[in-house]
């Protein structure tokens, strides 16, 4: 699936492919085989890199065609399956002398705000360079958002946790941990692929002539670009580190419990088998004390009751029960 849209003032017109003009921004989510040739032949954008976003396992970097003077960025934007599971996609974004072309296998929340977008001065797909740039943006934002989100869902966890020990909430704690170690490895491989975009926006190569032009708005657009994901970046570690440390608080916890459960056990045992012991020895087949005695049974019994009351005083003095 594709759709074309074009900046008209403040607004964005969607097109057919057959109208495809300068300056259009060709949105691609899944496409068919049939669907890229088709693209390919009007855009002239090259197959290889309109495919580089369709593999899972791409990792993000910047990739220049010197003959055709395009431009690849790929990046990993954040993906939310659920309120506890999160994951990364490689997003790509084409650039080239007339269009700039994303690519991703899933609707996902990056492109779709530009989409949704009714009215925005500040959108131009004339603008590639400013768009890429917004592109790039708006993947730091999801980034942020998402991180937001699994901490309060962490929160809420934690007092769930701090009242009853359950294996469900244990596992989303740990659903939890894994998509933020999906973030950092995404996001480090995502700035490193900025630097790299920033090394050429300084020292821009003869193949990118007319591809990238950097305006001074753009200056600064690149700029909080970095800031975000250097943001992002930060947010990811520290709560990467809170969530291992509270994942390694509740297994301590968890294990002292186990213990506390052992100890008590341990403690009633030893009480069970003092009755057992006495009724054991006065049930043999001699004579013992009070066997002749009318009272012999009553007085064995409290005599048990009371060595029994007497260990269990003397365990709870020493914190077993």
């Amino acid at each position: 699936m594709y759709k074309i849209y074009r900046s008209n003032g403040r607004l964005l017109d969607e097109l057919y492919l057959e109208d495809l003009d300068k300056g259009c921004w060709i949105n691609i989510v899944d496409p068919t085989p049939a669907e890229l040739r088709q693209i390919e032949a009007k855009s002239h954008l090259q197959l290889d890199l309109l495919q580089a976003a369709l593999d899972e396992s791409e990792k993000s970097r910047v990739e220049v065609d010197d003959e055709n003077k395009q431009l690849l960025v790929l990046v990993d934007i954040a993906v939310m399956r659920s309120n506890k599971d999160y994951d990364t996609l490689p997003l790509g974004i084409i650039v080239s002398e007339q269009y700039i072309a994303t690519v991703c296998l899933e609707p996902n929340a990056v492109t779709s705000h530009f989409e949704q977008l009714q009215s925005d001065k500040n959108i131009s797909t004339f603008k590639r360079t400013r768009f890429l740039f917004q592109l790039l943006y708006r993947s730091a934002a999801s980034y942020l958002r998402y991180i937001r989100i699994i901490v309060r869902h962490t929160e809420d966890l934690e007092q769930h946790l701090r009242q009853s020990m359950e294996n469900s909430q244990l596992y989303s704690l740990l659903d939890l941990q894994k998509s933020l170690t999906y973030f950092s490895t995404s996001l480090r491989s995502d700035f490193l692929t900025l630097e790299r975009l920033m090394r050429l926006r300084q020292h821009p190569i003869a193949a990118l002539d007319g591809v990238i032009q950097l305006f001074d708005e753009d200056e600064d657009l690149l700029e909080d670009v970095t800031n975000e994901y250097r943001q992002a970046l930060e947010m990811v570690k520290t709560y990467t580190d809170i969530m291992n440390s509270m994942t390694e608080l509740f297994a301590s916890i968890i294990s002292n419990n186990l213990n506390l459960v052992m100890k008590f056990l341990a403690s009633m045992t030893i009480i069970l088998a003092i009755p057992t012991l006495i009724s054991g020895m006065w049930g043999m087949n001699v004579p013992v004390p009070f066997a002749e005695n009318a009272l012999g049974f009553q007085y064995i019994v409290v005599f048990m009751i009371g060595i029994s009351v007497a260990a269990a005083y003397w365990l709870w003095r020493k914190n077993m029960l």
